[in-house]
């Protein structure tokens, strides 16, 4: 048997006893007064994200990936977060990958006991050929999932890095991860609803995690995020004001040396910022492992 009432995420949230009763606005105002919780929740656990950041990182530069782990909502964001990496940062669908207990179908409609299989976490990590050269974040607001219990105890026994990311400090999995990753949002407005405070706090955590690591892996300059891919026209507008913003040249200059370039933001802006020919911009990005800054110093001190 499973005790939700040790679980905070479970427990009955006195704010709101009367929300079936209030009017809409009211109703409203409730969601929105537990919603303000989160992000202070989130801020007590910085430095736990920080040190997952760096071990993520650190697995990245070495070749490795970053896969996700949840059931239902927290298997859904880990995958939200994974498939929005490649467009934003340029990076290959492989590197951030997310599993879901129940596979594609769950993405879409419950899998009934899918996420009670310990087995099956195991069994989905060796699909995909994950090895020590991994990091794993499971993501569980309960901390007990038993589809990702066992995909952490698979990894910690190949020697890999585990992140655990739940809304239960106490809880199994916080335990078992090398790193704990625990924002305490409290009891949820609708009791037991953890797709709302929890699986916020939830995506506010993954979204530090790839972000950061992006950061620090040369995915970004200044603020701008310069390995952005130019899939729709959204995005190659997008690419041309970053080139502005980052040069201040006009739109048209900005345009001109992005088809020089196809398209790549970095190589861009480089250019503008060195003088450099395509050539050379390109061979200096590679040699400063797509480091922007770090590439425009060299060109300038040569």
């Amino acid at each position: 048997m499973v005790d939700l009432d040790a679980l905070i995420t479970e427990t009955r949230n006195p704010e709101t006893n009367d929300i079936d009763q209030v009017s809409t606005l009211e109703m409203v105002q409730k969601i929105n007064a537990e919603d303000k919780k989160v992000a202070y929740a989130v801020e007590k656990e910085g430095e736990n994200i920080a040190i997952a950041v760096d071990a993520i990182y650190e697995k990245l530069k070495n070749g490795g990936r970053l896969i996700y782990m949840g059931a239902g909502t927290s298997g859904r964001l880990g995958i939200l977060d994974a498939s929005e990496c490649p467009p934003t940062y340029g990076v290959s669908e492989e590197l951030v990958r997310g599993l879901i207990a129940g596979g594609h179908e769950a993405i879409f409609r419950a899998v009934e006991g899918a996420e009670d299989d310990r087995e099956l976490g195991k069994k989905d990590l060796q699909e995909i050929d994950f090895d020590e050269k991994d990091a794993l974040v499971g993501i569980a607001a309960s901390g007990r999932t038993p589809y990702v219990i066992g995909g952490l105890e698979y990894a910690n026994s190949i020697g890999c890095t585990t992140i655990g990311v739940t809304c239960n400090p106490a809880s199994e999995i916080s335990q078992i991860a090398k790193i704990s990753i625990s924002p305490v949002v409290g009891p949820e407005a609708v009791t037991g609803s953890t797709r709302m405070k929890a699986g916020t706090a939830q995506k506010l955590v993954l979204n530090t995690l790839t972000t950061a690591t992006m950061i620090k892996l040369g995915k970004v300059y200044g603020n701008l995020m310069v390995d952005v891919q130019p899939s729709n026209e959204k995005l190659i507008e997008r690419c041309k004001r970053i080139v502005v913003e980052a040069t201040n040249v006009t739109i048209e200059e900005a345009t001109h040396c992005l088809e020089k370039t196809d398209y790549n933001v970095k190589l861009a802006i480089l250019l503008i910022q060195t003088g450099a020919e395509v050539e050379e911009g390109r061979k200096v990005l590679k040699e400063c492992d797509g480091y922007l800054t770090k590439a425009i110093q060299m060109i300038k001190e040569l």
